[in-house]
């Protein structure tokens, strides 16, 4: 089969597809093989490539984790399996980027008539890992003000829209006059700031009537800032450093403020508290199934895996919004 392997780290702009075997599903531990469609493209893929990402296969590896395609008709099933052969799954396995990867069954979800295996794609770590941190963890209110950085992005935009069903006014960042029509547009977003402009936060207390807002929503790395517009008894959840530096916290800030600084980490919930995990994807399902939440798929194509690079390229250089996803094996979108 064809993959996207690591064999030394590197960055994915210096690493070609691979002809390597079709992996062996172990079903007395559950597993399945997935023969894959689509895949979604993730800024950590570029750190974990680099071998900088906090969970690092051993070499070689291939790289990719948020897949959706069909259970294979050429592997066996484990007898406690739900799943049959053709069934459309999605799910978080090590290895998305290649044509068929091993997965366990336990971490697959049917995928509801209504979404295309491109939007599938979008479900393991991006819409769950967005309501975890505002449901979950900052217990975020209605009629709260929530402020979420980087609203133009896949996690961003997925959390402006579950903000928005738990009743909180949504006031999202961007860099950009597209980003910012994307954040209103998609994310339903009350508000749009610059982030990149001086002194933004006084936009943000501008518009919470000198309040400030009781929730931080931060992919980026900007908690620091955000502290000089926050209410008292703010919540500020750490999503990720796609800024690329990890900040340092002066704890009397927090202590001014009253305010808690959690973080959210998908993965590890994974592992530490399954049955978490399942509760947030069924969740995160019927939402998606009701049309309360939509997924947003950036709208340049990536199709084959050797768009693979030029994807995670695009989001590097901060070229997309959305999710973008990679296309493995075109199949239509199904209506069952």
């Amino acid at each position: 089969m064809k993959a996207f392997q690591v064999k030394e780290h590197a960055h994915p702009s210096k690493i070609s597809v691979s002809d390597i075997p079709i992996p062996k599903p172990r079903t007395e531990k559950g597993e399945v093989l997935l023969d894959v469609h689509a895949a979604g493209l993730n800024f950590f893929d570029i750190l974990q490539a680099q071998g900088k990402y906090q969970t690092q296969p051993p070499l070689p590896f291939v790289l990719g984790a948020e897949v959706a395609g069909t259970i294979s008709h050429t592997a066996p099933i484990p007898d406690d399996c739900p799943y049959q052969p053709g069934d459309r799954v999605a799910g978080y396995a090590q290895g998305a980027y290649a044509e068929h990867v091993v997965v366990s069954w336990r971490n697959l979800l049917p995928i509801p008539n209504e979404l295309s295996f491109e939007e599938a794609a979008t479900i393991p770590l991006t819409p769950t890992t967005s309501y975890v941190a505002l449901v979950d963890r900052a217990k975020a209110k209605a009629g709260e003000w929530v402020l979420i950085h980087a609203g133009a992005g896949g996690v961003g935009l997925a959390a402006c829209q579950i903000a928005k069903v738990l009743g909180c006014k949504v006031i999202a960042t961007a860099s950009s006059p597209s980003k910012r029509k994307v954040c209103q547009e998609y994310g339903k977003a009350d508000e749009v700031v610059d982030y990149t402009q001086k002194d933004w936060q006084k936009e943000v207390m501008r518009i919470t009537g000198g309040k400030g807002v009781n929730v931080v929503f931060d992919p980026v790395g900007m908690i620091i800032p955000s502290l000089k517009c926050v209410a008292w008894n703010a919540r500020l959840v750490v999503v990720g450093f796609a800024a690329g530096s990890i900040e340092k916290i002066p704890a009397n800030l927090l202590l001014l403020k009253q305010a808690s600084v959690m973080g959210v980490y998908w993965g590890g919930t994974a592992v530490k508290d399954p049955s978490s995990v399942f509760r947030v994807s069924q969740e995160v399902l019927s939402l998606l199934s009701e049309g309360k939440v939509k997924a947003v798929l950036y709208d340049k194509p990536y199709i084959g895996l050797n768009k693979v690079s030029e994807g995670l390229r695009d989001i590097e250089s901060r070229k997309t919004w959305g999710k973008a996803v990679v296309t493995i094996s075109k199949v239509e979108k199904a209506k069952l």
